[in-house]
């Protein structure tokens, strides 16, 4: 089972375990690390904003053109900003690192 370290908000970070296929945002909101996924990972709200770590910005993907959309409705967006809900969990993502993105 692969596992997501989440940087919180207050620089701590947490390890958990992630069934594969399951979203960033599913895992962060699951296990309250501080990741709303307001609209439930339908694309339709940036309440699941992360900052992928660079050593796996490349794994993740790129943002797709949907995503960009939703992206720049967020606060504090940097060049390797995502959606969680578009972060797919698989064996490939194993010790993936992404840190939750200030709302303010």
């Amino acid at each position: 089972m692969p596992s997501v370290t989440f940087v919180k908000r207050d620089g701590s970070e947490a390890t958990v375990e992630a069934a594969a296929g399951l979203s960033v945002m599913e895992i962060g909101r699951d296990n309250n690390l501080g990741i709303e996924g307001t609209c439930g990972g339908s694309l339709s709200c940036a309440t699941c904003h992360v900052i992928v770590d660079d050593a796996w910005v490349e794994k993740t993907g790129a943002a797709s053109l949907d995503e960009e959309d939703m992206l720049d409705l967020a606060f504090n967006v940097e060049s390797n900003s995502r959606l969680g809900c578009q972060i797919t969990m698989d064996d490939s993502l194993d010790g993936l690192k992404i840190r939750i993105a200030n709302d303010d």
